[in-house]
């Protein structure tokens, strides 16, 4: 009960302050103009303000500098955080080029290594120790800005990127305390709050966008955090981060070799997110596609809770879940219509699904068949 009392702070003055500003945030986007403007790629209708990240900045800015005291970690964080913020809020904006959004995002990634020491020591793959500092530095520089731009492209419909993260964040801050590690607990709590605070208004219909500034925001300080506490964990460096965080992580691989195999450029927006797909091509709607993903993540971020306690169990769960993500994007053709290596495979076999060459599940009428 003291543990729960010990808490409570670290999550209700983040969500308060978050829920407060959002309405000012929404007078301050219609008086400068930050809105989101209708297009081809929209779901939306109507002007709606693209900077609701700044609530949740200010939260977790505001909460942490009142409830707890700064050490390098947390400094690095901050400054770091800061950077990615302002580049994100520039680019609700301005629309920055994506070159000049990616030297924001460097920025804010170098401070964080280098202020708060935000990287791996060392690098387990299995039975791999990899002990080079020169590589872990790399790959940590890579999640830190692969994560903040994997939570940036999901930001696609109301509620979806501020509701995983919440589930990322309460996921991590679970293991944290599993770890005991306070620091992660307290982190996780305070950015859950902050985003918390923000969710209600952001829920479809939403009536604020989180916007770059937040969703980059989000996604940089997941990332840290993670790093914070497993930079040093044997089971599978970065593995349970991952696992978490496997919708975000898989759907900005699939539209990278999407996009690669139709000779367009990474930073070109399409409608062949995992999101689009549920709603527009499966018919889910709006709200069910959010709550489905929500769910998903869910899933995932238990497997990761159960991996740490058994990690037998967790890596059956794994693979389950494994295979029925790829029957998934095999079905509906996220990568490509003619890319079904294991239906073909289970069609070899048994003679299902009836499917000709090249046929693309959903397009055909084959879900609604069988």
């Amino acid at each position: 009960m003291n543990l729960i009392r010990g808490a409570l702070p670290y999550f209700l003055m983040p969500f308060v302050i978050s829920l407060l500003l959002v309405p000012v945030c929404k007078q301050i986007g219609f008086k400068l103009g930050i809105y989101a403007v209708e297009n081809a790629r929209t779901v939306h209708h109507g002007k709606i303000v693209r900077m609701g990240g700044t609530a949740i900045f200010i939260a977790f800015f505001l909460s942490l500098a009142v409830l707890w005291s700064a050490d390098d970690s947390l400094n690095g964080i901050l400054i770091g955080g800061t950077i990615i913020f302002l580049g994100g809020l520039l680019d609700d904006i301005y629309d920055l080029s994506p070159k000049l959004k990616l030297l924001f995002q460097f920025a804010g990634t170098l401070a964080a290594m280098i202020i708060g020491d935000l990287y791996l020591t060392d690098l387990h793959v299995l039975s791999m120790h990899i002990s080079s500092p020169l590589a872990a530095r790399a790959i940590s520089f890579i999640w830190i800005v692969g994560i903040t731009n994997a939570i940036n492209l999901i930001d696609g419909l109301d509620g979806l990127s501020s509701g995983i993260t919440t589930i990322v964040t309460m996921t991590i801050g679970l293991l944290g305390f599993f770890m005991n590690r306070r620091d992660i607990c307290i982190l996780a709590l305070t950015l859950s709050g902050a985003i918390m605070g923000f969710l209600p208004y952001n829920f479809h219909p939403a009536s604020i966008f989180v916007g770059d500034c937040g969703a980059q925001f989000m996604g940089f300080t997941v990332a840290c955090i993670s790093l914070l506490g497993f930079k040093t964990t044997a089971i599978i460096t970065l593995g349970l981060p991952i696992l978490v965080l496997f919708i975000p992580i898989s759907d900005t691989l699939i539209a990278i070799v999407r996009r690669k195999l139709k000779g367009q450029k990474f930073t070109q927006a399409d409608r062949g997110h995992l999101h689009h797909i549920l709603m527009i091509k499966l018919n889910q709607g709006h709200r069910r596609t959010v709550l489905i993903l929500y769910a998903v993540t869910a899933l995932f971020a238990a497997a990761a809770v159960l991996t740490y306690f058994d990690p037998t169990l967790g890596i059956w769960m794994i693979l389950a879940l494994l295979i029925l993500s790829d029957l998934f994007i095999e079905f509906t053709g996220m990568i490509n219509p003619k890319w079904h290596p294991v239906l073909s495979l289970i069609n070899k076999l048994t003679g299902w699904p009836k499917m000709e060459k090249g046929e693309d599940p959903v397009d055909s009428g084959f879900l609604e068949k069988h």
